[in-house]
């Protein structure tokens, strides 16, 4: 059982969500059609692929983990989704290429060289690769992220909060990711939100994150959870705390 089957439950309903604007705005940047397939890496409980599902017609999730794939399916509700457990690195050749290939917090993940070896068959000649994000802004706005992450930080094993950092460097500096490819990064799309979120929501979306999972935390989550609990209540009102985030994807190409 991989670190996320733990997470499967809680992840699509606690993350930083991708609003209907992102996929909008990102779909009409890049003309999306009904025509357009799509792939989407590590998908989780997909969040991508189910977000442009309206805006393309084949649509195809990809992960290791079957508690996503599960998850996927179960919120996917007669929306038409194919899902394969695997790895990005070890689809079979036969599955061919498509118009987008999306990837959302998994690159760091995958092995550099396999998948990059992978992206030259996946990527129609004119297709284009998105590294998406959505996460909590950071300049100030969010006053109770800091200290929120802090708490995550004191919780978490040492070496998994390390990777987390590993996988934060990987989507800043995804030039050096591409570098030697054929690909490279060439525009960066980002839609700015803001929504209300329950105290316990944002309490409970530690246990979402690799490094504060509850495999990861094992009895030490209850404790965990009271310590954010306790300092998101100062910053809410009637148990709801204003987020502001931002979506975003990374346009790369050939």
């Amino acid at each position: 059982m991989g670190r996320f089957a733990s997470t499967a439950s809680l992840y699509e309903h606690l993350r930083p969500p991708y609003p209907r604007e992102f996929f909008r705005t990102v779909a009409e940047q890049l003309d999306l059609t009904r025509k357009s397939s799509l792939i989407d890496l590590g998908t989780g409980p997909g969040l991508l692929a189910l977000g442009f599902g309206p805006y393309v017609g084949r649509v195809v999730g990809v992960d290791p983990e079957p508690a996503m794939l599960d998850a996927a399916r179960l919120a996917a509700s007669g929306r038409h989704l194919t899902l394969i457990e695997g790895k990005a690195e070890t689809l079979p050749l036969g599955i061919g290429t498509f118009d987008i290939v999306t990837i959302g917090r998994a690159l760091h993940w995958m092995d550099r060289e396999a998948t990059l070896a992978r992206l030259e068959e996946l990527v129609a000649r004119d297709g284009a690769i998105l590294i998406c994000a959505s996460f909590s802004v950071t300049d100030g706005r969010n006053p109770w992220l800091d200290r929120y992450n802090e708490i995550r930080r004191r919780w978490s094993p040492e070496k998994l909060w390390e990777e987390a950092g590993k996988g934060a460097r990987t989507h800043r500096n995804l030039a050096e990711f591409f570098r030697g490819s054929a690909f490279a990064p060439t525009e960066l799309v980002a839609v700015e939100t803001s929504h209300a979120v329950s105290v316990q929501d944002l309490t409970q979306r530690v246990l979402t994150y690799s490094s504060s999972s509850p495999e990861a935390l094992g009895d030490n989550v209850e404790a965990a959870l009271r310590d954010a609990e306790t300092h998101l209540a100062s910053f809410a009102r009637d148990g709801v705390i204003a987020e502001t985030i931002v979506s975003t994807a990374e346009v790369v190409k050939r």
